[in-house]
């Protein structure tokens, strides 16, 4: 966990965009409140009140009373939808009807799209390549023109800046913009009407629109409560930046949580997330993909990377001590393919899924033999492959591969000693 003040690691500075080490926050909480305030009343009818729930799982689990938002139901899927329609209600008619632009791996296009429908603006959005397929045609459903471009979102900005220029589009940024750092603040006030009581909360961090807005909320409306930021470990700029004391960049940012890869902290979020946030730490994929599994398995709902983040950061055992933690869980919007692949390596990770490989002879009712003795054992049969040719596997043998699904953790070592003592060789 990374608290004020900052270490003494000296990282690679970002030297592009150039943000003063020193700058002043933008806001003050009590300015920013009344924000925050006039974006809840813009966008409220555009935008759902999400809900609020306890879990009694995840407060067994942590030790914690532990509240989440579900913020993974609203419009579009994520949360970014808040901030779009804040911006675009302040642009006049004629930016309007020039058009607007952004850069977004899918959820901050997702929001602009329906902000410009609701509008009347057209929108271009650039999205790198790498951007999930649901993530590209959910925004292009809302009528917006798609741009790919680039591996990650920073070439992507760059690249929407240059459009903007040439078309004389007025760029929304996904997280450096007032506005929609606003807007995205109104999910704090939610959640203080919900939680009069409350601790800490819990924040995933990309570029800081979302923690900027809920801390400054936070400071305004509940001054001891402790607000933290979560980052992925391959995408940390703001986790870099806040230990040394002034901006640090990520120069290739890689995680499955494409919601928050990005590589550099904003002018305006990075000085917010400085003075207000109490501390930020990160989370490993396999921290990432286990929580995705424990949204589906104990939530009863579908959380990208981006969106687990927090509830990642919870069950890892590092967050502070508090009794009363709010966790943000606040986008849903992850490719099917890879939704697949990460609930695979999560009950892996988590000792759920256990991979093994075993060496019987080659006679009728081999593999009946083995189901009933996986069956004995409780095991769920995820794949199975069955290999009887190759240089490898003597004649009259055969070898099977078999992927399973344990009932709990820790149970892989006493199936492999019932396959053994059925006289298979398991290898």
């Amino acid at each position: 966990m990374s608290a004020r003040p900052a270490s003494s690691a000296h990282p690679a500075s970002d030297p592009s965009p150039p943000v003063p080490a020193g700058s002043a926050p933008p806001l003050t909480p009590a300015a920013a409140l009344e924000r925050i305030r006039r974006a809840a009343e813009v966008i409220r009818p555009h935008a759902l009140r999400t809900p609020t729930l306890y879990s009694h799982s995840l407060s067994q689990e942590s030790g914690r009373q532990v509240w989440v938002k579900l913020e993974m139901l609203q419009r579009t899927g994520a949360f970014k939808v808040r901030g779009a329609l804040n911006k675009l209600a302040h642009l006049s008619a004629a930016e309007r009807e020039r058009g607007v632009i952004a850069a977004s791996a899918g959820n901050h296009a997702q929001g602009v799209g329906l902000a410009a429908q609701v509008y009347g603006a057209k929108a271009t959005i650039v999205m790198p390549l790498s951007t999930p397929t649901i993530k590209v045609e959910r925004t292009r459903a809302f009528g917006a023109e798609i741009v790919l471009h680039g591996e990650h979102y920073d070439a992507a900005y760059d690249h929407a800046l240059g459009l903007a220029e040439a078309r004389g589009m007025t760029m929304v940024h996904p997280f450096d913009d007032l506005d929609v750092i606003a807007g995205q603040g109104t999910l704090a006030l939610e959640i203080f009407e919900d939680l009069p009581e409350l601790d800490a909360l819990v924040v995933p961090v990309g570029g800081g629109g979302l923690i900027a807005g809920v801390a400054l909320a936070a400071r305004a409306l509940r001054p001891g409560l402790r607000v933290y930021g979560v980052q992925a470990e391959g995408a940390a700029p703001m986790v870099r930046s806040f230990e040394a004391g002034r901006p640090v960049a990520v120069e290739r940012p890689e995680t499955l949580a494409d919601g928050i890869r990005v590589g550099r902290v904003g002018r305006l979020t990075w000085p917010l997330v400085q003075a207000y946030v109490d501390g930020l730490l990160t989370v490993s994929e396999d921290e990432l993909a286990a929580a995705i599994v424990t949204g589906l398995e104990q939530l009863k709902t579908v959380a990208e990377g981006a969106g687990a983040a927090a509830l990642a950061a919870l069950r890892s055992g590092r967050l502070p001590p508090a009794g009363r933690v709010c966790v943000l869980c606040c986008g849903a919007n992850i490719d099917s393919t890879l939704l697949t692949r990460v609930i695979e390596a999560g009950l892996a990770n988590s000792g759920r899924a256990h991979a093994l490989r075993l060496r019987t002879r080659d006679v009728p009712g081999t593999l009946v033999r083995i189901a009933e003795v996986l069956a004995a054992q409780g095991c769920n049969i995820l794949d199975i492959d069955h290999h009887r040719q190759g240089w490898k596997v003597p004649v009259g043998f055969v070898e099977v591969e078999i992927l399973l699904e344990t009932r709990r953790a820790g149970e892989g070592a006493a199936v492999d000693r019932a396959l053994r003592a059925a006289g298979f060789e398991v290898r």
